[in-house]
């Protein structure tokens, strides 16, 4: 006993005094309790002792025992007491045995090395690694460096251990050749990684997944699937490597056949295997692949059923989502949330939005989780709820690019252009600031700058791109070429166009549709065959915008060649969109029982966008009666859709039947209010259809009358029909005086030098009055007038608009 208390002698091992109390009062004869055991058992069954000891304070006890009973001289012993001190997790205990150890052999330095490396405390591990080699005199094992390996955290530390497993001829140990693999994988070139593989004499199953699974992490999908076809037998571990391999290459063809293989052989019971599954199924958006493996699961984990939410709430399944998570029974995460946030965003819910954030709130996740706050911030926003989402967004304790970028494009879709804008200045103009745009952030702010017509900030922000060398990015050189696109700058467009890689539909998808706009339909046409040429295969995306291109350029023939090709050659069935892109396009041209006809062939059910656009051409070509059966189906499927109501009281009113439109007036509806916008000397101004409080009222004013005699005299007739008031003449062309384009057009002329160039963007539709003004405005002022309404670019010059009068 003597002994015992000079050893915890000076505080260095407290903890020991505090067991003896405890070891003389379990055992009558402490000093010889052990050694009683070991005579009856044998000196090897010392070490079950360790097996029973789970609790830090029933190590401090065995400790005081085997000190009490000398075992603790046998270094054998003493290493597995540091075994179990790391294991529980007290590396300074561990520390203090191992320190206390005289004749330390090669398993107590490995125990002490392991126990740093399982800690995670990487540095201590190499420190004690780099004192083995140089002061004990030992020669290292095979075992020591798959340890010490791990531990490494650079290329240059993985170099210089694997110089000692040279040297000591350890390198061509299977675990240690392994073990270097998959550092090399981490940190190095993957090529050095598969020549030391391809060197092995001997390669077991954790070679393959240590070489696979680092083609994986390195993004050499391609290269995991081809290593595996030499495989002849694989592991639970090698299938979930190969799967996400085959959901990165998007081979989901090989997915399957792997999935068959882990069936044959048992190992689809692993939970995590099916997780996997689950997730390459989801990918792949096999919807029915992934319940058919969630329902044959006996086990499901926390992860499963994430998994399988993500999976019906990215492949836009919301209802199923959130079936789902009303059928769990595991209390949720973060993840779960993130998902549940997305899916009833998707499914419009207010409410329910509100109750994620006050979850999030009671958890404190908001304030420790960005992620969480990033995710409530644009679940807001694709609820419409931008306020709210700005205030979410405020409230952060921190924020992250992401959050950012979630504002920025949260903005964007919500049509406030001029906010999102502003954040992005912001971001720009904090000095110093920890927040550094990128390529999310310039693709969420560029489509901004298109919607308000802000070129500048526009090609400002390509200045900032052409600097940091990043226009050629596909994603970044796409987004410039769609901005310059749709603030009418084509040549611009076309010019990056060529300048990005367009081995994908995407780009292709985006100057298409840019063309579309300006009426360019035969252009639109001329790309989608280069597109072809080049071997790029299009997509649903794809023949939307060239069915929308054909429809604003009467393109009829053309439109219906591409309806069936896309069926014909690329399998692509037929999307709500596509129908309703070909009744836009023969109710644009005029044939409006053509387009009732084919909506009533079709083998989906009609939406509302169907039949709105049905209703739109009725409202166009006068057509009343047809346009009151569209509007019928319409109030059927979405009844309280506000603009459906507004514009069949406008078709009342341009045919003069006013009962009709204080019918619809009745059901207190509110009406969009019409807006243009232009660009003018860095400044975006707005006007709103009548507004009089503009501080240059008086002199816009002004010029409009002085336009309008001129036009009068030169044969403009005013258009009544586009008057939605039950009102005089004359008020009725004060009316049409003051809608915004016209507003927005004598502000440009009284504010610009002659001759320049005049650009408006409208958020309605042009109506046929001001598009008959606008003609003879650019004739008058001898100015080209570009205006972009709701659905297209519009560009007069010399009384002329390039859609010739059909849009």
């Amino acid at each position: 006993m003597l002994r015992l208390f000079q050893t915890c002698k000076g505080g260095r091992f407290t903890g020991v005094l505090q067991s003896v109390a405890l070891v003389l009062r379990e055992f009558s004869a402490p000093a010889n309790a052990l050694q009683d055991y070991r005579k009856d058992h044998g000196t090897d069954d010392v070490h079950m002792l360790f097996r029973h000891c789970t609790k830090l304070q029933s190590a401090k006890c065995l400790h005081a025992r085997l000190i009490v009973s000398q075992a603790i001289q046998n270094v054998c012993v003493s290493a597995k007491l540091v075994n179990l001190y790391c294991y529980l997790g007290s590396l300074a205990l561990a520390r203090h045995a191992f320190d206390n150890i005289h004749n330390r052999d090669v398993y107590a330095w490995n125990a002490m090395v392991s126990g740093y490396v399982r800690s995670g405390s990487s540095s201590e591990a190499i420190k004690c690694f780099s004192l083995f080699m140089m002061t004990s005199g030992l020669q290292p094992d095979y075992r020591t460096f798959p340890s010490v390996l791990k531990a490494c955290r650079s290329l240059l530390d993985g170099m210089k251990i694997h110089c000692s497993a040279l040297k000591y001829g350890f390198v061509w140990d299977v675990f240690v050749a392994a073990s270097l693999v998959h550092l090399y994988c981490r940190y190095g070139p993957v090529a050095n990684a598969r020549r030391l593989f391809d060197e092995m004499p001997v390669r077991d199953m954790g070679s393959w997944n240590a070489m696979i699974s680092g083609y994986c992490q390195s993004g050499n999908a391609e290269e995991a699937l081809a290593l595996s076809k030499e495989l002849k037998v694989m592991d639970a571990v090698t299938i979930v490597s190969l799967l996400a391999a085959c959901t990165e290459a998007g081979d989901f063809v090989r997915g399957v056949l792997i999935h068959v293989y882990s069936i044959k052989h048992g190992l689809d019971s692993e939970l995590y295997v099916s997780n996997k599954l689950i997730d390459m199924y989801a990918e792949s958006g096999n919807l029915k692949g992934c319940q058919r493996v969630f329902d044959e699961m006996v086990v499901r984990d926390l992860i499963t059923w994430n998994s399988m939410i993500k999976a019906y709430e990215v492949n836009e399944q919301p209802v199923k989502a959130l079936r789902l998570f009303e059928e769990m029974r595991i209390q949720p995460d973060c993840l779960t949330l993130i998902s549940l946030a997305s899916t009833l965003a998707q499914l419009g819910d207010v409410r329910g939005g509100r109750s994620v954030q006050g979850f999030v709130l009671r958890k404190g996740w908001l304030l420790e989780d960005v992620t969480v706050g990033n995710t409530v911030v644009d679940m807001y926003a694709k609820l419409g709820l931008v306020d709210s989402a700005r205030a979410v967004f405020d409230w952060l304790p921190s924020k992250d690019v992401i959050s950012c970028n979630t504002i920025i494009s949260g903005y964007a879709q919500n049509g406030f252009a001029t906010e999102a804008i502003e954040m992005y200045n912001e971001m720009e103009e904090e000095e110093g600031g920890e927040i550094t745009p990128n390529q999310g952030t310039w693709v969420s702010v560029l489509p901004a700058c298109s919607q308000s017509g802000a070129l500048r900030q526009g090609m400002k922000i390509h200045g900032r791109l052409l600097k940091n060398g990043l226009c050629s990015d596909v994603f970044i050189g796409t987004s410039l070429a769609d901005m310059y696109g749709k603030c009418g700058r084509l040549e611009d467009a076309l010019s990056l166009f060529y300048q990005i890689p367009r081995v994908s539909s995407v780009p292709w998808n985006t100057l298409i549709a840019c063309h579309g706009l300006h009426g360019h339909g035969e252009k639109a046409m001329t790309l989608f065959r280069e597109m072809l040429d080049e071997g790029v295969k299009p997509d649903h995306i794809t023949f939307v915008t060239l069915l929308s291109a054909c429809s604003h350029s009467g393109l009829v023939d053309e439109g219906r060649w591409l309806f069936e090709l896309m069926q014909r050659e690329y399998n692509i069935a037929p999307s709500l969109k596509h129908y309703g892109c070909m009744v836009d396009l023969f109710g644009r041209a005029g044939q409006l029982e053509t387009a009732f006809n084919f909506i009533k062939a079709m083998p989906v059910q009609p939406d509302a966008s169907i039949w709105g656009a049905l209703l739109g051409a009725c409202r166009v070509h006068g057509d009343v009666d047809l346009g009151k059966v569209a509007s019928e189906h319409l109030f059927e499927v979405e009844p309280e859709h506000v603009g459906y109501h507004v514009l069949l009281s406008n078709m009342y009113a341009s045919a003069g039947k006013w009962e009709g439109v204080d019918e619809i007036r009745g059901k207190g509806l509110r009406k969009t209010p019409g807006w243009s916008s232009m660009e003018v000397n860095n400044k975006v101004e707005v006007f709103y259809t009548g507004n009089q409080t503009h501080p240059m009222y008086e002199e816009i004013y002004k010029e409009l009358r002085l336009l309008h005699e001129k036009m009068k005299m030169i044969g403009y007739v005013p258009d009544h029909r586009f008057v939605l008031q039950d009102v005089e003449d004359d008020e009725k062309e004060h009316i049409l005086m003051s809608h915004s384009e016209r507003l927005a057009i004598a502000f440009a002329l009284v504010t610009t030098p002659p001759k320049t160039r005049i650009q408006i963007f409208k958020n309605l539709r042009v109506c046929s009055d001001c598009h008959s003004v606008t003609k003879f405005m650019s004739r008058i002022t001898e100015r080209e007038i570009v205006v972009r309404d709701s659905n297209r670019f519009h560009h007069f010059k010399d009384g002329v608009c390039s859609c010739g009068d059909y849009w």
